[in-house]
Formats: structure tokens, C-alpha cells, sequence
């Protein structure tokens, strides 16, 4: 369990909490490892493959990588570090970018070691009065913890009401999958603590 801590933490920027990671390596079982990606543009970049070398590294270390593919959060588009509302993609472009998303991934993941899962298939199905109860359990005040919606606000730049939705919708995918560990770059902390 050690060794594995050691391995994983090596490269990581933060663990949040270390101690929770620790007790569920200690159980000995496989760990399902979560990752969400929005096919928002054609190519991954550089940031994204260094968070799939560590994914490739929880698989080496036998636990099971769940690849959740943001075909409906994309739509919505991630406002992380962004100071203006993305521009809403089609379904089109969704699924052409995630094509060429599967084909990068692969050259660092294996392919047998990974589930692929689209937020589509229970995002999709939420109704009105399930993102009423998804939405009563964040407050606005808590949202504008964020530093990108903080400054947004204070600059008078809009924020719009399916961007705060955005890492609920993320967080929801977590609890969905059942995941023990999620992984992101430093700037998916706050949608990724949603999720605790």
C-alpha cells in the first residue's frame, strides 16, 4: 500500500484528502479511478496527457479506469479559468472531437483497462424537478467561491445560470460512476470538491 501511495503521488500536485486515498489502497481492491473529458475541441493538449500517464499508472498498478466521456457537460462547456461563457457546441462537433479524442487517448491508456461511459445516458435523463434537488444542495454564494465566476462577478461580466450547473452536473457524474478516486488538473479543484 505504501509503495503504491508513493507511486501515485509522485507527479501530483495535490491529494485531497491523502488519508482517504490511503484507507482505500489499504483495502487491497481494485480502485475505480474517474476522469471526465468534454470533446470541446479536436485535440487534447499537453496538460490532459499528463493526467493520463497517471491513469495509466493506476492501471499498471491494477485498478480500473472509468474514461467518463462529457458528451452532454461539453454542450454546456466547462467554465473553469474561462472570463466569458463558452460557445455551445452541437452534437456534431461533440461526437467528431470525441473520435478524435479515443484515437490519443489509446496511445497512452489500455484500451482493455478502460470503461468508456457518456454523462449522456443519465444526465440526459434528468428531469426538471432532479436538477431542482441537484441544484438546492450548492448556494450561489458558494459558487462565487470560485475565483473565475469571483472575477466575472466583480467585473460585471455575465455568468450564466448552466455554468454553475456545470460541476454539479460533473460531481453527479461521480456518485453515477461510484468512483473512489477522481482525477483533474489543478484547475478542476473546486469541480472536482463538489463531488465530496
Amino acid at each position: 500500500m505504501v509503495e503504491q501511495f508513493e507511486l501515485i503521488k509522485k507527479g501530483t500536485a495535490e491529494i485531497v484528502p491523502e488519508e482517504e486515498l490511503k484507507e482505500k489502497l489499504k483495502k487491497g481492491r481494485p480502485l475505480r479511478v474517474k476522469l471526465g473529458i468534454d470533446a470541446s475541441g479536436p485535440d487534447i493538449h499537453l496538460g490532459f496527457a499528463v493526467v493520463l500517464r497517471k491513469l495509466r499508472q493506476f492501471q499498471d498498478l491494477g485498478h480500473t479506469v472509468i474514461l467518463i466521456v462529457g458528451d452532454f457537460t461539453a454542450k454546456i462547456g466547462d467554465p473553469s479559468g474561462r472570463s466569458k461563457t463558452r460557445p455551445q457546441l452541437t452534437d456534431e462537433e461533440v461526437k467528431k472531437n470525441m473520435e478524435r479524442y479515443r484515437e490519443q487517448i489509446f496511445k497512452i491508456l489500455r484500451e482493455d483497462r478502460v470503461e468508456f461511459v457518456y454523462n449522456s445516458h443519465w444526465l440526459s435523463k434528468l428531469t426538471a424537478e432532479d436538477v431542482v434537488k441537484l441544484s438546492a444542495k450548492y448556494t450561489v454564494a458558494r459558487m462565487l467561491e470560485r475565483d473565475d465566476f469571483k472575477k466575472r462577478f466583480k467585473d460585471g461580466n455575465p455568468i450564466a445560470i448552466h455554468e454553475f450547473l456545470y460541476p454539479l452536473f460533473q460531481a453527479y457524474d461521480s456518485v453515477v460512476v461510484r468512483a473512489d478516486v477522481e482525477l483533474g488538473g489543478t484547475d478542476q479543484k473546486f469541480n472536482l470538491m463538489v463531488a465530496r
